[in-house]
């Protein structure tokens, strides 16, 4: 970390979007901002083949590898599709698989993404739709994104999924915490979305606790409102949130991920050049945008404000070690 300027590890805190099909623009950013990751965009059917020269050329871009990135959750949310990536079970669906077929399932979804490349799969989904509110959460249950509507049974396949992916090289991220299963809006398209629900003994928290119990690389934090953990602020600009409940009382160590903080209209609520700065300065390591437009602003941000505050650079420090650790963990470091 002593050899790093502040540029680089600014840089390294961004996850930036990109176009899954024609990915190659992002490849100056990633040099010249120094991003630490890439966030696959969109839908694809093309070959392993032709992806992994994206792929690579992606990672290799900047002089620390990037971590590349997408959602391949299964049923409607699913990136790569095509002959080379079988259609996937929603989570709904996979839910009700016995352990030995989840874990089967996830494995060699796993192995087909780390052979192009992917170093990061934003999943599993570890949120708990309960039975009477179903389709009518927006931006979970009306998809079939979630294992189920009981916390312990959900947990258990949380328990199950992390390894099976992590195994084979893709690092798993855990969302949304603390948690979407319960809200009537989606954070993408409505500025207020709550939990007047969750607190910080919540048994919907179950599903998160068992995927850091079982290694997850990571842990991607939500947009919406939850008024019994922090009246003032979403999840992903909250320290109670983010520091207090995730790190302090449920002892996780690993990445914090952002949800996207671009086109989410939740995250709209300060200017782009300061999303990021809230989400680090919460406790937050790597914010996602999936707008290639925010790179710039947002590192801008960052380094403005470690500039500005000894201790936002301390915290900024932080997180890029977090992010480094990972990529370490990825097997980046040494190729």
């Amino acid at each position: 970390m002593t050899g790093l300027s502040l540029e680089e590890r600014a840089g390294q805190l961004l996850m930036i979007g990109t176009p899954v099909d024609a990915p190659g623009p992002l490849a100056r950013d990633i040099d010249t901002l120094h991003l630490g990751g890439v966030f696959l965009a969109g839908r694809s059917t093309r070959s392993a083949s032709a992806l992994r020269a994206d792929i690579t050329a992606l990672t290799r871009a900047g002089d620390i590898p990037a971590l590349v990135s997408l959602d391949q959750e299964g049923g409607s949310v699913q990136t790569l599709k095509g002959p080379d990536f079988p259609l996937l079970p929603s989570a709904q669906r996979l839910g009700t698989k016995s352990q030995t077929e989840l874990r089967s399932t996830v494995r060699e979804s796993a192995r087909r993404l780390d052979a192009i490349g992917i170093t990061l799969n934003l999943a599993p989904v570890a949120d708990t739709v309960p039975d009477d509110v179903g389709a009518a959460n927006p931006p979970i249950g009306a998809f079939r994104r979630q294992y189920g509507s009981d916390p312990a049974k959900v947990a258990a396949d949380i328990a199950t999924v992390v390894p099976a992916s992590q195994d084979q090289g893709v690092l798993t991220v855990l969302k949304h915490f603390p948690g979407l299963g319960r809200v009537r809006a989606n954070t993408d398209v409505s500025k207020d979305v709550v939990d007047a629900q969750a607190d910080a003994t919540d048994p919907y928290l179950e599903p998160f606790v068992a995927g850091i119990k079982a290694g997850s690389a990571a842990v991607m934090i939500s947009s919406a409102r939850y008024p019994k953990l922090d009246r003032s602020n979403i999840a992903a600009y909250s320290k109670p949130i983010v520091t207090g409940l995730l790190r302090e009382r449920l002892g996780f160590q690993g990445m914090v991920v952002s949800d996207d903080l671009g086109a989410a209209d939740a995250a709209a609520i300060v200017p782009v050049g300061e999303r990021a700065v809230k989400f680090v300065a919460a406790g937050g390591d790597l914010a996602l945008t999936i707008r290639p437009q925010d790179a710039e602003p947002m590192a801008a941000g960052l380094i403005a404000e470690a500039r500005r505050s000894p201790e936002f650079n301390a915290r900024v420090t932080d997180a890029a070690r977090h992010i480094l650790t990972v990529k370490d963990r990825a097997g980046l470091l040494h190729c």
